[in-house]
């Protein structure tokens, strides 16, 4: 009889062993997804699940591939869902269009990378510009990227060549953290100038102006870290408190455009620089940012603790001030959409309810960078419903559109967030208008924006009627 072995560790098996695994592997695939081999994943139904680009086809073919064939609830516990959720994914095959959850699904299957059609690895179907030539419609014509353009060069497509100032400006912003602390020699502006400038800067942020924030934002950083050097100690606080709204600004494009690693690099500088300024409201709207390392990671439980820990330390008895209540009503708006993410709807009703007291106080407005008020709680509670992938919810939030005072970007997200949700109810025109509305509101945000680019790829594919409107916009945001 020939020797067997353990296909996960290669080791021999025991003569009544009659699985596929020695028993640590076998107790070992319990707790955690194996690695499997890479000729597990050319298996024909796993090969079809993969030219579908549906998640759940995915999960059925990954369980029943598999000897002996994974439960349902052991994939659930792998991928920290509910047993309920996995049966709904595989029975309905709708299709999912948050990237993040699509990722960090993937990352846990250990699915390989090049095999990841959300992320352009998979197999290509035809792309806008080939559906245009399809229908004799003359595509837009592509920008050739440029060296580094001052702000007065023209050019026919101004979305895209910010996009690409801001992939050529990183290392610029890179440098001037670098030299944070050994600022370059230059000319140094009264504290009234920088304010001036601080306050433009987040200007450009919360209207979604990625390609203005690159184009001056090193220098401010490198100019702020002189005058953090040069003023007196009483105008050194007060510079701290700019510095960490500059880099504030400086993360709104890292993580925009996914650069992760730089995005926890200002986080934790806007950490250093909040504790010396004199805003004592400061460190709470660093920590609503620092939500976005825990997003890129995955990791909502410590995400959800962050939050809490922030909110916890506001102190209580100012709370009706309209300041401290944004700080603490925005850290439980956004610890909502972390509870829903994570699938905890009580949990996210209640941080909901406490924010919306919040905003009984705080009128709509921007508090040390935060756009907060009733307008913003109403944007992250259809957040929060298509999180939790409920149609009461976004029915409700479907009724209302947020006012042209709002900045930009936080507009935008709303159109984004609905289109996402009507996509996952079979809603596909519903969710191409929403889609367009967001590029009105921020085009620069939302062409970069990745849920953007999946929920086109998605309409490609399954939208009844392929407009002229529906190509023009996949081809100018990349989609395939």
């Amino acid at each position: 009889m020939p020797k067997r072995r353990c296909h996960t560790c290669n080791t021999l098996l025991a003569s009544d062993n009659q699985g596929t695994q020695c028993s640590r592997c076998a107790a070992a695939a319990t707790l955690s997804p194996p690695n499997l081999p890479p000729e597990f994943w050319t298996r024909p139904t796993l090969r079809e699940a993969f030219e579908a680009r549906n998640i759940g086809l995915l999960f059925r073919a990954y369980r029943q591939a598999q000897s002996p064939k994974v439960p349902q609830t052991t994939l659930a516990a792998w991928l920290d869902l509910t047993q309920g959720r996995i049966s709904e994914l595989e029975r309905t095959r709708r299709a999912v269009t948050d990237l993040e959850r699509l990722e960090r699904w993937c990352d846990a299957l250990h699915v390989p990378h090049h095999l990841r059609w959300f992320t352009g690895g998979a197999r290509r179907l035809p792309d806008a510009a080939t559906l245009y030539a399809a229908r004799t419609v003359e595509p837009p014509t592509p920008y050739t990227p440029q060296p580094w353009a001052p702000t007065d060069q023209t050019n026919d497509s101004p979305t895209a060549q910010d996009q690409n100032i801001v992939h050529v400006a990183v290392p610029r912003l890179r440098r001037a953290l670098d030299i944070l602390d050994i600022p370059d020699d230059g000319p140094t502006r009264t504290l009234a100038e920088l304010q001036a400038d601080v306050t433009t800067m987040n200007t450009h942020r919360l209207e979604a102006r990625y390609g203005e924030l690159v184009r001056h934002l090193p220098a401010l950083i490198g100019e702020l870290s002189r005058a953090r050097q040069l003023f007196t100690t009483a105008d050194r606080r007060h510079v701290a408190s700019l510095l960490t709204l500059a880099l504030r600004a400086a993360d709104g494009v890292a993580y925009k455009f996914r650069y992760f690693d730089l995005s926890a690099r200002l986080i934790d500088l806007m950490r250093t620089t909040a504790q010396e300024s004199d805003n004592i409201l400061l460190p709470a709207a660093v920590s609503y940012v620092r939500t976005e390392t825990f997003f890129a990671s995955g990791d909502l439980h410590t995400a959800s603790r962050a939050l809490d820990q922030a909110a916890d330390q506001i102190p209580t008895r100012n709370l009706k001030q309209a300041a401290t209540a944004a700080a603490f009503g925005s850290l439980h708006m956004r610890a909502a959409v972390v509870a829903a993410r994570a699938g905890k709807a009580d949990v996210a009703a209640d941080h909901l309810l406490t924010a919306r007291h919040a905003a009984h106080t705080a009128p709509e407005g921007i508090y040390d960078g935060t756009a907060f008020g009733p307008a913003s709680l109403r944007i992250h509670e259809l957040a929060v419903a298509a999180e939790l992938r409920d149609p009461a919810g976004i029915q409700r939030a479907a009724t209302w559109e947020p006012p042209s005072h709002l900045p930009a970007e936080r507009r935008s997200h709303y159109f984004i967030d609905l289109a996402r949700a009507q996509l996952d109810l079979g809603h596909y025109e519903e969710a191409h208008i929403c889609l367009q509305a967001a590029r009105q509101a921020a085009p620069e945000h939302t062409r970069s924006h990745p849920q953007v680019r999946q929920a086109l790829s998605v309409l490609l594919r399954t939208h009844p009627s392929l407009s002229s409107g529906l190509l023009d916009l996949a081809a100018w945001a990349g989609a395939r």
